[in-house]
């Protein structure tokens, strides 16, 4: 049988849950996944945990955040002073706002504490630093890569 390789494309179900068993994402609300082993559109520890399975198997693998989002990075929080943000935002703990650059780029970022005279905001991604489990089911290997 057919086994996933480096340049395959393959389509798969997944689940993904935090260690506290939050699921944080899943193809069985979205439909399943399509990509290209290899090419960088998902994390490392997803793509290396396809790698050998064959059309209709499962498994369940745990992904260290260092294959997956990173590490907490703590340069990517920043304290704000209040008077930086416009008047009419009044920004609360949770809220996802966006900053942008003076060359126009965005970059998401999560309030994580607001006091009288500063707003602290975090860049990281929201995964960082965190473990990840996924169940995994490849359903099949669409295209074979070039071996």
């Amino acid at each position: 049988m057919a086994q996933a390789k480096l340049g395959d494309t393959v389509r798969v179900n997944y689940t993904g849950r935090l260690d506290d068993g939050t699921v944080f994402d899943s193809s069985l609300r979205s439909g399943p996944l399509e990509f290209t082993i290899g090419d960088g559109q998902l994390i490392p520890g997803f793509e290396n945990a396809v790698i050998g399975m064959s059309p209709g198997e499962t498994k369940t693998q745990r992904v260290p955040a260092e294959e997956a989002y990173g590490p907490h990075a703590d340069f990517l929080v920043i304290e704000v002073d209040r008077r930086r943000v416009p008047p009419e935002l009044d920004p609360k703990v949770g809220d996802r706002l966006q900053l942008q650059h003076p060359d126009g780029r965005v970059t998401p970022v999560l309030v994580t504490a607001v006091t009288e005279t500063t707003i602290t905001l975090d860049a990281n991604h929201p995964l960082a630093g965190k473990d990840l489990t996924f169940d995994i089911e490849l359903l099949e290997i669409v295209e074979e890569g070039e071996a």
